[in-house]
Parts: structure tokens; C-alpha cells; sequence
């Protein structure tokens, strides 16, 4: 493949195929499931359809944003050759296929889409461990475990369609998004705060806090796999409150007149919120459902769309500055996560909020495609690799 062809430059750096596809597949994934819950649409899952959303909702998506993210990011990280080319394009193809497969497979493509869905995540963890070994970053570790315990969920949830496996698989993206999140966010915070002159200083990073924080995360993850109520109760109430305070800490309304900070904030302050609402569940019957999709959408969705729009600039060597039209996405995702919560505590009608929720979701993505496609399918604005 050569770098400047239009249909192999996105396979030229692994952040613009999995961008492009995990955008796409943000689109197609919610449209088909409104069509299906309302007993229209095309869908011949190979699970059955709670089973089928869940997994797509959460590797699904996260699958392709992660590999985009993580398989740039640790290249620059320890200064290692791109994966790009015809292995990209291999590893891709294993994603793609099990899109396929899972979605439109029938209940007979079972066993095929679940060995393709266990591929996947493998081979991005061992591409990205192969070199931070060879570089000995060793702190990039934590983020590979996490990757590792996420397969393990994820063979859980499609061996024995474990309802405990997806909470796990939830707590941890969210400890994912708290690693990656507490690496950029901060980090991008101080310096757009120090080219305005205004005093970095203010953002203000805390290791210990960092490191209590997981911890809590593995008492509530081990509390969910076990069932153990008290420690899902405690650990999701500590969580959240360290989580809140990392948050403050880091003074993100000081960013809010830039939309690709303030997006990375808001993101994440969906996470403290969604894990009261998990203690909550047990402890004051809240809706069972609630905080997973103030996690999913509030959290993972948004923040998937916001380091996408991201390092789609910079790792395209374009300035920082959000196209037009992408702050309507980044509202339109949070109103999807709103309309959805609105559902499930009874404040909707369970099928307009659906169609709402999921409308205000696809048109957020469909703006990200939009506004972005040609940026990942065309070379580098500076000429550089990639």
C-alpha cells in the first residue's frame, strides 16, 4: 500500500481506520437497534438481542476507539514504527468481520463471531506490549492490564451471557477512561491554559489520588463479580468521590471556552455521576439500568468523541481548532445521554425517549463523519508520515 493513495491512507496510521469505523459503526449500531426494539429492521444477531447490545454497545465500540487510540498513542509513546499497511489492514479485517458476523450471522454463526470477537482485543494488547517492553515504559502497563481484564469480561459475557460480566466490563472502561482520561486531560488542560497566560499551575495532579482510585475500582469490580453488595455499595461510593475530587482538582471549567477541553471534562464527570447512581441501585432501588447508560453514553460515547475529534487534528498535523459543527455533536451526544436517563427513570415514554435518545446519538456521530472523513482519508497537511 502507498501512503498517498486515497483508499490506503486510512491504513496508513491505526487512528484513521478505527476512527472512521468506529464512528460509523456508532451510527449503524444504535439506527438498527431503535429499528429492532420496535420490531422493524434488518438484524440476524448471532446472540440474543440484549446480549447482542451490550456487547456491541460496550467492545463493540470501545474495541476500534481503543485500538485507534492506543496502537498511535504507544508508538509515540516509546518511539516504535507504526503499525500500518497491510498488517492494519489484517487487524482491522478481524474487527470488521466480527461486526459482520455477530450482527447479521444468525444464531448458527455463534461459535465464528465469538472466536472473531476474541481475537481482537489480543492482538491490539500484544502489538502495544511489544513495545512498551522493548522500550521499558513500564508505566504504560496498568493500561495493558486493564485491556487483558477486559478480554477476560468479554469472554465471560459471550461464553456464559453473564449479566455480571457487562457491570464488570463497564467498571472497567470507566477505570480505561480514568487512566487515559487523567494522562490527557490535565495534561492538554495546562497547556492551553499556559498559552492564554493564564497560571498552569492551577491544574493540579495528585499520583496517590490516581493510584486510590483504581484501587477503588478493583473493591467495586470484585464486589460486581462476586455479588457482594457491600463492597459494590462501598466501592462505587468511594470511587465516585475520589473520582470528583481528581476532577476538581484539575479545574475544568477554567477550559470551558474550549470546546475540545471542556468536552474531555464533561465526559468524565459522567463517571462519578454513574457510579452514585450504581450505589444507588442497590442502596435506594434506583432503575438497574441507570448507571449503565450514564456510563456508556455520558462517559464512553462522549469521550470517544472527543479524543477522536482530537487526535484526528493533531495527529494529522492540523491545528487545534474543532471544524464547524462539532460542538452541536458534542451537545447532541451529552442530550442522548439525558434523553436516555430520562427513559429509564420513567420522566419519557419508553419509545420516544428511545427514538429521541437514539436520534440525538446518531446525528452527534454522523456530524463526526462528516466533518471528518476527508481529514482521515487524506495525507498529512505537513507532509509527514502518517
Amino acid at each position: 500500500m502507498t501512503a498517498g493513495s486515497g483508499i490506503t491512507q486510512p491504513f496508513s496510521y491505526p487512528f484513521r481506520i478505527f476512527f472512521l469505523s468506529c464512528a460509523a459503526w456508532a451510527v449503524l449500531l444504535v439506527a438498527l437497534w431503535v429499528l429492532y426494539v420496535n420490531g422493524t429492521g434488518a438484524l440476524a444477531p448471532a446472540y440474543p438481542g440484549n446480549l447482542w447490545h451490550r456487547h456491541e454497545m460496550l467492545f463493540g465500540l470501545l474495541g476500534p476507539a481503543l485500538a485507534g487510540f492506543l496502537l498511535t498513542a504507544v508508538c509515540v509513546w516509546t518511539r516504535t514504527q507504526r503499525l500500518h499497511g497491510w498488517l492494519l489492514a489484517a487487524l482491522w479485517l478481524v474487527w470488521f468481520a466480527a461486526r459482520l458476523v455477530t450482527s447479521w450471522g444468525g444464531v448458527d454463526s455463534a461459535p465464528l463471531a465469538t472466536a472473531l470477537n476474541l481475537a481482537f482485543l489480543p492482538l491490539v494488547g500484544l502489538d502495544a506490549l511489544w513495545r512498551v517492553v522493548r522500550a521499558r515504559q513500564w508505566r504504560q502497563l496498568p493500561i495493558l492490564v486493564v485491556v487483558f481484564a477486559l478480554w477476560l469480561v468479554q469472554g465471560a459475557m459471550l461464553l456464559g451471557d453473564s449479566a455480571q460480566a457487562f457491570d464488570v466490563g463497564l467498571v472497567l472502561a470507566a477505570a480505561l477512561m480514568l487512566i487515559v482520561g487523567g494522562r490527557i486531560t490535565p495534561a492538554f488542560s495546562a497547556n492551553w491554559l499556559r498559552l492564554q497566560g493564564a497560571d498552569a499551575d492551577q491544574v493540579r495532579l495528585s499520583p496517590a489520588l490516581d493510584v486510590a482510585l483504581l484501587a477503588a475500582l478493583a473493591v467495586l469490580s470484585l464486589g460486581l463479580f462476586a455479588g457482594w453488595l457491600v463492597l459494590v455499595s462501598g466501592g462505587a461510593l468511594v470511587a465516585a468521590a475520589l473520582a470528583l475530587w481528581r476532577q476538581v482538582r484539575w479545574r475544568g471549567w477554567l477550559t470551558r471556552a474550549e470546546p475540545l477541553l471542556w468536552i474531555l471534562h464533561l465526559s468524565l464527570l459522567w463517571i462519578p455521576l454513574a457510579l452514585l447512581l450504581l450505589a444507588g441501585r442497590d442502596l435506594l432501588d434506583l432503575p438497574p439500568t441507570a448507571w449503565q447508560h450514564a456510563l456508556g453514553i455520558g462517559a464512553m460515547a462522549s469521550l470517544i468523541l472527543g479524543v477522536m475529534s482530537r487526535v484526528s487534528l493533531g495527529h494529522t498535523g492540523r491545528p487545534l481548532q474543532l471544524p464547524q459543527g462539532m460542538t452541536a455533536a458534542f451537545w447532541l451526544i451529552q442530550a442522548s445521554a439525558v434523553l436516555r436517563l430520562a427513559t429509564v427513570f420513567g420522566a419519557l415514554p419508553w419509545r420516544w425517549g428511545i427514538m429521541g435518545a437514539g436520534l440525538a446519538w446518531v446525528l452527534a456521530f454522523a456530524l463526526f463523519l462528516w466533518r471528518y472523513s476527508a481529514i482521515l482519508c487524506q495525507p498529512r497537511v505537513d507532509n509527514q508520515p502518517g
